[in-house]
């Protein structure tokens, strides 16, 4: 286990991820190779490389989605590996097939598992054959008069689905027969725009959904664990912005059944490295399978965090031809870990992209506190590419010091020069209903954007209104603090009357 894997990879991706990979390969002793666009030669992925090559113009399309100028820079560097990460190409099966053809490893699954698991038909039919509950709901791709049909059977709501990609897009919630046809629509447009397919199919919408995922790793020797669950119900238009791990209000029944479930379907694909089965949960409890990840995910690092298990790492060895080095037995759950991930964006207006230089940035330190960040002082961040910039973790002895670490990990938090999420985060971290765990996927829209405590202007005062939640929720504990003794009443009303203005001086984007 002491020796290197390969002498070199290449990491054909950018940002955090890429940093988070190449630290990998240090500890490993093996040589790392960084891409750059022609406006990241000076990002910090390419300062912490061993090496770095040029792989095109700014556009994604032409730089590291291209396939072509990747694998050019693999044999000219002599790379015996490429890692992915996530996004751009790490779900491409293409990608991956190329990678074999040219004798390069491809750090991750085979192609045909990538295959068959980007479609969520298949997926959810290879599912069905394991015993692994799916949602109720089409396994076939239907055609509009198809799609119209079953959805009046099984009555509404229901999901209207494309059949590929992810990340929320081509995804309609229909509540109503009267929405259905032009939600189908919008789904398909969406759907071929994203990910060149517009194909579709039907599920029932799961009321009070909570999001729960398990992370898996397997190896080419047939061995298949998991890692235990990670709570991603925190979400803004379909996408994560905060994780935890372990799960809200998880029994130890339900996590054994969706461990099991897990291990079940990562052995019904023969999957190798690290990946995540993505669930829903309902109201009572009962699971469905999602969607299966066929690569490393944003938020891995909470599942770092309680486990002491480097995930990137045993990928890397994973795809080696080495076995996973451990059994179920050997992990187990240490604390609670907590995901705030920071965007490059102004809340202020409907958080909108926010690209620029950054003139300050001074990440939080101290105990629990990790900080995976592709920027630093004088990084320009471009319309490019995808607009987070750090993501900041934080590890306690069990929930509440997870979260005090998290609140106090988001004041000492200082970017200047572009706006950042940090103060919605903050709005979270200090809501009620957060704070006792008791929330599902509709939190932020449900208690934050539309919340009955104060008035919500308009739509895109998004941020306004939280702000306001925070400062009464501060407002009524400092009341309750002074009506027990204290006597500086006037410096309390002071303090709640700034408490915006000091949120904004303190995080500089708001």
């Amino acid at each position: 286990m002491s020796s290197a894997p390969f002498s070199k990879l290449l990491v054909a991706n950018r940002g955090e991820i890429a940093v988070r990979i190449m630290r990998a390969c240090r500890e490993l002793d093996i040589r790392s190779v960084a891409l750059y666009s022609d406006v990241d030669r000076n990002a910090l992925h390419v300062r912490h490389a061993d090496e770095a090559y040029p792989c095109g113009p700014a556009p994604a399309r032409e730089s590291y989605l291209n396939i072509d100028r990747i694998l050019e820079v693999a044999k000219e560097c002599g790379a015996a590996a490429i890692h992915p990460g996530y996004g751009f190409l790490a779900e491409n099966a293409e990608f991956a097939e190329r990678c074999a053809k040219a004798g390069v490893i491809f750090v991750g699954p085979k192609p045909d598992t990538i295959q068959s698991m980007g479609d969520k038909v298949i997926a959810r039919q290879m599912m069905a054959k394991a015993n692994v509950p799916i949602v109720p709901g089409t396994t076939e791709k239907l055609s509009d008069d198809e799609a119209i049909k079953f959805a009046k059977e099984i009555g509404f709501p229901v999901m209207v689905k494309a059949t590929a990609g992810g990340g929320g897009k081509g995804m309609r919630l229909v509540r109503a027969e009267s929405e259905l046809e032009q939600s189908i629509k919008r789904a398909r447009s969406e759907a071929k725009a994203s990910f060149g397919d517009d194909a579709i199919y039907v599920e029932k919408f799961v009321e009070e959904p909570r999001h729960i995922e398990i992370q898996i790793l397997g190896d080419q020797h047939g061995n298949a664990i998991h890692l235990f669950e990670r709570e991603c119900s925190i979400q803004r238009r379909h996408q994560k912005v905060i994780e935890e791990a372990p799960a809200n209000r998880m029994t130890p029944e339900l996590r054994a059944k969706m461990g099991d479930a897990a291990v079940a379907a990562a052995k019904a694909v023969g999957y190798e490295g690290a990946g995540t089965c993505e669930f829903l949960v309902d109201k009572h409890n009962d699971f469905y399978f999602l969607e299966m990840n066929t690569r490393v995910q944003v938020e891995h690092p909470v599942t770092e965090m309680i486990t002491n298990v480097d995930i990137v790492k045993t990928g890397i060895r994973i795809a080696a031809g080495e076995e996973i080095g451990f059994g179920q037995d050997d992990v187990s759950i240490s604390g609670w870990a907590i995901e705030a991930r920071i965007y490059a964006e102004d809340p202020e207006h409907n958080f909108r992209p926010s690209p620029g230089e950054v003139s300050v940035y001074r990440p939080p330190g101290g105990p629990g506190v990790r900080n995976d960040s592709g920027v630093y002082p004088g990084a320009e961040v471009t319309v490019f590419y995808d607009p987070m910039i750090s993501k900041l973790v934080c590890w306690g002895r069990d929930r509440p010091e997870a979260i005090g670490r998290m609140k106090r990990a988001l004041h000492e938090f200082v970017v200047k020069g572009i706006k950042t999420s940090i103060p919605f985060h903050r709005v979270v971290m200090n809501h009620p209903k957060f704070l006792e765990g008791k929330y599902d996927t509709g939190f932020i829209e449900q208690e934050i954007l539309g919340s009955k405590d104060v008035p919500l202007l308009n739509d895109k005062d998004e941020l306004k209104v939280g702000v306001m939640l925070a400062a009464i929720a501060t407002y009524r504990r400092d009341t309750a603090r002074a009506s027990r003794g204290s006597s500086n009443t006037s410096g309390e009303q002071s303090r709640w009357k700034t408490v915006g203005r000091a949120r904004q001086m303190r995080g500089g984007s708001l």
